[in-house]
Order: structure tokens, then C-alpha cells, then sequence
């Protein structure tokens, strides 16, 4: 057998305690993740949005801009942010997949604010054998977007469609400014009577629109202010200029890129609140309370109790067993002579007491030996088996015991 001590209840405490610490900690990290993974999330997954860093992406722009000193935001939520003295411009990056409905509600959000839709235009993919890096695409394929994209409510009967053509360089005037920008080939465009034309496209179109009523803008395609955009300077410095323009044509002071069409939202929930503010504080009282109530539960009944033996195994268990078993026969008094003559010979043997003597021989031997003032061994001798009660008995008892004890000095 092994000589490996064995544990008294089964489980090492120290063991379980910390099974129980790690599982409520990974539990409550399972949903703060799940409530904050949009928002704690870097983005960068090569979609088109500003948080991204592939050739779709706009995050060149954004990190140009607050290079620059431009108010810069990155809008999670759909709550409007539009203050007394912070007027922003709202850019919306949808998918080929989003909604109206998503998009007429960003924009409605902004109370008739200033906003800027960049249409999409690229559909990534990986390229089959060859190993994605992250935030990287593999391979991109034009795809005009459907028109409904833009609201008709918010914006009349528009189409977009796509002009065949190269690449080419073209003035703009915008704000009172004069630049140039660099329209790629097959270049998308929109139409529409209720749009003013502030870039116009090869095919008629408008590759920047804007509407007569609000402030709202189009840009038709996103390859002038892309990440794609900044594979050389020049593109870099018109998609500067364009922003700044529509930012100053807007009368806005700030730019707020929404992500929240590209899945990166921080959405309404109640697990959501939980974990931010106010709602904070009371998330941790009831964590601190849980831990608290595991730790009472933990002090108050501690490990569990190991069963006793039937019949515990020694002289001592013994002796007791017996005692037990006489004093449930309500037989105490019984005893008081045997115990009278253990005392007795037990003395006589040890201080060796004259052979020839009788019980009454011996109980005056032994009280010559006791200190005078002292208990009698003779008189209490004879006064235990005359006890009426056990409290008697055992008084006497008692006396008889220290006798011995004093006599032979030792604690039997």
C-alpha cells in the first residue's frame, strides 16, 4: 500500500476552493465578452469600415485626419451626439448587405444633422490556397450596390451604376476650394433629381452628390478616400482635401465614423448595461455579494464530518464504554465497594503495607501516612458504600482518588 497520506473528506479545500474562484471568474468574463465583444473588438477584419486596415478600409483616412488635428470619432451606438457647440459630420460606410431601414435610422438619429453616405463597392474573398492574413484581403471584386441603399424617402429615386472607363484626374470646386481628385477606373456614380452635383463622374453621373433639401452627401465611390487611396500620394492628399472640403461645405466641426452598420456596435441590452456605467457599480456589489455569501457558506459548514467508529478501539474507549454502560443500568452505587478495594490494595502494594493485615488494618496504615488535618482513608472507606446519591459517590470518590494520588504520586 502506499504511504501517501490520505485526506480526512475526500477533496484537497484549497483545491476546490480555487476550481470555484476560476469558474465564477470565467463565467462572469464569459459575459462581459458577450455583452462589450463588439466594442472591445479592433475591427480589423478587412471589411469596409473605419476601423479597418485592408485596401476596403478607411482607417488610413481617420488616422490621417487626427494626425492632422481633426476631431475625429468612432460611433458605436446610434444615439445622437450633436451638441450646442459639436456639430459632426456623420459618415456612414454601408455593406452591400445592409438594410434602409439601419440606414434611415443612423440618419434620422441625427435630427436632420449632417451626414455622409460612402457607398460600397468591393466584395473581398481569399484566395483559395493561399493562407489570410489577419486584417488582410485577399482578393476584391466590383459590385454596384443596390440603389436601395439610399432611403427614397430621405433622398428621391436615385441609381447608381458603374462608369467603364480609366483612371483619371479631375478638378473639383467645393467650398470655395479648388483641388483634385483622381477617379479610378470603372468609377461608380449616382443619379438622382433630387441631387446636386458637387463631382461629376465620366458618364454623367455624380461621384459626389448632395441633397437640395439637408445636408446630406453621397460619395458614390469609395476608392478616393479608401485605404486603396493611399497607394500614392496624390490620392492621399485629394482624399484629404475631399473630406476636409465636405466637412467645411457641411459647416461641420467634427467627424464621427459610424461602425455600427458593419457589425461593431455597441447595441442596446440589458447585459450590455451591466457592464458599463451607472450600472457598473451595482454589478459589482452583487459579485462582491455572491463571493461574500460562498465564503460564509465556506466558513460555516467547512468540510464534511468524517463518521465515528461504533465502537472506538483502546483501554480508554473501553473504560468508558463500560462506565456508559453502567450508568444507563443506573448501577453507580453498585461499584462503591470494589472501587474502595482497588484504592486500598492498589496503596498497600506500592508503599509495601505489612503482610497479615485485614481491610481495617490496612485502612489505619494507610491514614498514618496521610497528613494530619486530612480526609481519613478509613473513614471514607467506610462512608462510600453508605452514599444515598451519585453526587455523594462521586464527592467521595473523588477524595479517595486524591489520597492516592498524594500517597504514590502519580495521576492513575
Amino acid at each position: 500500500m502506499s504511504g501517501a497520506a490520505t485526506s480526512d473528506h475526500g477533496f484537497n479545500p484549497r483545491l476546490i476552493a480555487g476550481v470555484v474562484a476560476i469558474g465564477v471568474i470565467a463565467f462572469i468574463a464569459l459575459w462581459a465578452l458577450i455583452a462589450l465583444g463588439p466594442q472591445l473588438s479592433s475591427g480589423n477584419n478587412g471589411g469596409g469600415h473605419a476601423l479597418a486596415k485592408g485596401a476596403p478600409g478607411y482607417a488610413g483616412i481617420v488616422d490621417l485626419l487626427e494626425r492632422a488635428g481633426a476631431e475625429v470619432e468612432l460611433r458605436r451606438t446610434v444615439e445622437s451626439q450633436s451638441y450646442e457647440e459639436y456639430h459632426p459630420l456623420l459618415i456612414l460606410t454601408p455593406t452591400h448587405r445592409s438594410r434602409p431601414e439601419e440606414i434611415s435610422e443612423l440618419i434620422d438619429a441625427q435630427s436632420g444633422g449632417k451626414v455622409l453616405i460612402i457607398l460600397p463597392k468591393w466584395e473581398v474573398m481569399t484566395v483559395p490556397g493561399q493562407a489570410a492574413k489577419p486584417g488582410w484581403v485577399g482578393a476584391g471584386i466590383p459590385v454596384t450596390p443596390s440603389a436601395r441603399l439610399l432611403p427614397e424617402a430621405l433622398f428621391g429615386k436615385v441609381t447608381v451604376a458603374a462608369a467603364p472607363g480609366k483612371a483619371a484626374v479631375v478638378p473639383a470646386d467645393l467650398a470655395n476650394r479648388v483641388f483634385s481628385v483622381t477617379l479610378p477606373a470603372n468609377v461608380q456614380t449616382v443619379k438622382g433629381e433630387q441631387l446636386d452635383v458637387l463631382i461629376a463622374g465620366p458618364d454623367g453621373g455624380a461621384v459626389l452628390a448632395r441633397s437640395r433639401e439637408h445636408d446630406r452627401y453621397i460619395l458614390a465611390d469609395p476608392d478616393l478616400i479608401n485605404n486603396l487611396a493611399f497607394a500614392s500620394r496624390d490620392k492621399a492628399r485629394g482624399a484629404a482635401m475631399l473630406i476636409d472640403a465636405i466637412g467645411e461645405d457641411a459647416d461641420a466641426n467634427a467627424l464621427a465614423f459610424d461602425v455600427t452598420l458593419n457589425g461593431l456596435g455597441g447595441g442596446r441590452s440589458l447585459l450590455r448595461f451591466a457592464f458599463v456605467p451607472p450600472f457598473i457599480g451595482i454589478t459589482l456589489c452583487l459579485i462582491a455579494a455572491g463571493l461574500l455569501a460562498l465564503w460564509q457558506a465556506w466558513a460555516r459548514f467547512g468540510p464534511a464530518l468524517k463518521p465515528a467508529r461504533a465502537i472506538p478501539v483502546s483501554k480508554a474507549a473501553l473504560i468508558a464504554n463500560s462506565a456508559d454502560l453502567i450508568k444507563q443500568a443506573r448501577r453507580e452505587l453498585d461499584g462503591a465497594d470494589a472501587f474502595v478495594k482497588s484504592q486500598r490494595g492498589a496503596i498497600a502494594r506500592r508503599l509495601h503495607a505489612p503482610s497479615g493485615l485485614d481491610d481495617g488494618g490496612t485502612d489505619a496504615w494507610i491514614d498514618k501516612h496521610l497528613p494530619a488535618g486530612s480526609d481519613l482513608f478509613s473513614a471514607l472507606a467506610r462512608r462510600l458504600p453508605l452514599a444515598r446519591n451519585t453526587h455523594e459517590f462521586l464527592a467521595d470518590a473523588q477524595a479517595l482518588h486524591d489520597i492516592r494520588k498524594d500517597l504514590l504520586r502519580d495521576s492513575q
